[in-house]
């Protein structure tokens, strides 16, 4: 029966190893991936830089989810070079054509001087919280680190606000801003599921972060509990990675336009009517923005808020749970984002029907001739409901 010895003289006979000086020019390569294949406590302790980490158990079950293209060079790299040895004989069994295994390892190249540096880790309650995230190659830890880095601000804690709040805060976004100027009424919670009947008369934000902070204490949540506002509206937006619109007049939605656009903060769009809704994503000059879609708004008779017109309480679930799923796909770049494109849900047909909207090359705001952005106030759009403005259905 072979030794451990004589299987390790064997997996290096089939493998090709390199110094740490060639796996440097290796990892320089167009296209490599660093793999680590070191247990978790020793990688969170030190690692080369943007290597993707897989314990070597788990190696053979995980890796052609991460590692996709088979012909791209692998540096496979351990302590000392004996599991990275493994490893690599392993790869080729895969079908990966140009593996390398590191002789000596991370404590080589490490004691050499060459660029290591501790990677952010997740605790082990965060990984337990997050673990159906784990499981997604996409996500993995990296994209968990990153939702918890991000900073996303929801325009108002009502039928739209609720459900991508609470869906954010669980997915783990680690700051969410929240702004609204709004007490909790009886009426708002047949849709505005953030709050509850003992908190009718509080300020909606505070209910807000009460109920975000109880659903994940990793969530940092700031509340802005002023009206949005020309005079503001861009220091408050300022440092947040994505906005996430959950207004329901002209004038705010005009406002955060123009703001987003001076900032380049893409705007997660969403808007509701009885049985109707839209999303869209409006990625600043990359995809048309608000004026390219509404050049100029609707009488006011024709733009009923839903406290005129009402809304089937289920519906603003349905669209603030899209704008939640395209908020994150922004935040990691995941898939397609609804970038020109205008995603329309109709509850009574239960169908979903999307529409191409283009960049207007005539556009005030983003159009290549449009002349310098002035934030101002557009009341004289249309008014929003008092009890609705700023913070949406």
């Amino acid at each position: 029966m072979p030794t451990f010895k004589d299987l390790l003289s064997q997996a290096k006979a089939r493998i090709t190893e390199v110094d740490t000086a060639r796996a440097a020019e290796a990892i320089a390569r167009p296209g490599a991936t660093v793999l680590d294949v070191r247990e978790a406590d020793e990688y969170e302790q030190g690692a080369i830089p943007g290597a993707v980490h897989i314990p070597r158990g788990h190696l053979e079950s995980q890796v052609e989810g991460k590692i996709l293209d088979k012909t791209a060079p692998v540096i496979v790299y351990c302590a000392g070079g004996t599991r990275s040895a493994f490893a690599a004989a392993s790869l080729e069994d895969l079908g990966y054509s140009d593996v390398v295994s590191v002789a000596g390892g991370f404590n080589k190249w490490k004691n050499e001087g060459r660029d290591w540096r501790a990677p952010q880790t997740l605790t082990p309650d965060q990984r337990n919280r997050y673990q159906r995230h784990l499981l997604l190659p996409e996500v993995d830890v990296a994209g968990q680190q990153k939702l918890l880095d991000s900073k996303v601000l929801l325009l108002g804690a009502g039928g739209l606000g609720s459900p991508a709040a609470l869906y954010l805060a669980a997915a783990g976004v680690g700051t969410l801003g929240i702004i609204d100027m709004d007490v909790v009424d009886e009426s708002n919670l047949q849709r505005q599921i953030l709050h509850n009947l003992d908190r009718i008369g509080e300020r909606k934000v505070d209910s807000a972060k009460k109920t975000l902070t109880l659903l994940n204490p990793d969530v940092n949540v700031v509340t802005y509990d002023v009206r949005l506002g020309a005079d503001n509206v861009l220091d408050i937006i300022d440092g947040y990675d994505v906005i996430l619109d959950g207004t329901d007049n002209f004038p705010t939605r005009y406002l955060v336009n123009d703001a987003s656009l001076l900032k380049r903060i893409p705007v997660v769009h969403g808007s509701i009517f009885r049985f109707e809704g839209q999303a869209t994503v409006f990625a600043p000059y990359d995809g048309p923005c608000y004026r390219c879609m509404i050049p100029e708004p609707p009488p006011a008779e024709l733009a009923p808020s839903c406290a005129e017109a009402g809304v089937l309480g289920v519906l603003p679930g349905i669209i603030g749970s899209i704008q939640a799923m395209e908020t994150i796909k922004v935040l990691l770049g995941l898939g397609d984002p609804l970038i020109g494109r205008l995603l329309a849900y109709d509850a009574l047909e239960e169908s979903f029907r999307t529409f191409k909207v283009h960049r207007d090359p005539e556009c005030p705001a983003c159009g290549p001739n449009a002349g310098e952005i002035v934030i101002a106030e557009y009341d004289e759009y249309c008014m929003p409901h008092p009890k609705e403005a700023p913070a949406a259905r």
